[in-house]
């Protein structure tokens, strides 16, 4: 078997189905595998999604959609597989971050929280799995979190949807790793976007924050866009059911 490394990052002829893919890590990842070559499926529920999608390419796709409704998700996936004849990777990225102590989670907020971050990966893993079954090829990233692995205060619903996000990770990476399906997941530390970096995690719960972080910062969207890159592209090939902690070291202290 012989290898080339620049044509393992080359993402020319590939579909990739990216959620949340209007603004934040998901418009990076967007932008970096387009520059690879890809043609794009960008979902959103913002209508931002189509100038996203016009902006990187002719034959891009762009729906406006809540991830969680399982009708839509259906329906998106068999009219992109209808249009473009295939989808190679699928990035889970859409997800919300509401927060509230344990004892006053509402039963709303815990609802909408596992819907959004953990529901709507289930449904587009599920819908475009069957059609890499078919195809017997593609690469699944699901945008977990540092939530997932340790306690955050105030984070009770988050925690516990990333959490979910990195079993459901594992059991599709075993079920469909035979069928040449690779599903791994990114757990990255706040992310400086107008959401991962703003509000609670501004100000001094920011600086404090960092400060635990042996990297001392936070990450950059870039650094989980090229994350992705790596593990749907060629050189991950035998990397499954791995979840990449992408934090400065965080989890490691």
């Amino acid at each position: 078997m012989s290898f080339s490394f620049d044509k393992a990052y080359n993402l020319e002829g590939q579909v990739a189905l990216i959620t949340g893919g209007a603004s934040g890590i998901g418009k990076c990842i967007a932008e970096l595998f387009a520059e690879r070559g890809a043609t794009l499926i960008l979902v959103d529920k913002s209508e931002a999604v189509h100038e996203t999608a016009r902006s990187l390419g002719e034959n891009n796709l762009a729906w406006v959609a809540d991830v969680a409704d399982e009708a839509s998700a259906q329906q998106i996936v068999a009219d992109s597989v209808q249009k473009l004849g295939r989808i190679d990777i699928l990035v889970n990225n859409a997800g919300i971050g509401p927060l509230a102590k344990s004892e006053e989670t509402p039963a709303d907020l815990w609802d909408i929280t596992m819907a959004v971050n953990l529901r709507g990966p289930f449904l587009y893993a599920r819908e475009v799995g069957k059609q890499m079954l078919r195809q017997k090829s593609g690469r699944i990233v699901n945008l977990a979190s540092q939530a997932a692995l340790v306690a955050l205060d105030g984070h009770l619903a988050y925690c516990a949807s990333k959490a979910g996000v990195l079993g459901m990770t594992r059991v599709m990476a075993m079920e469909w790793g035979p069928e040449g399906i690779t599903v791994n997941a990114i757990s990255p530390t706040v992310v400086e976007t107008e959401l991962g970096a703003g509000g609670y995690w501004s100000g001094e719960t920011g600086a404090n924050f960092k400060a635990k972080v042996p990297a001392r910062r936070f990450a950059q969207p870039e650094e989980i866009a090229h994350s992705a890159l790596y593990l749907v592209s060629g050189a991950a090939g035998m990397v499954n059911g791995e979840n990449l902690v992408v934090d400065g070291g965080y989890t490691a202290t």
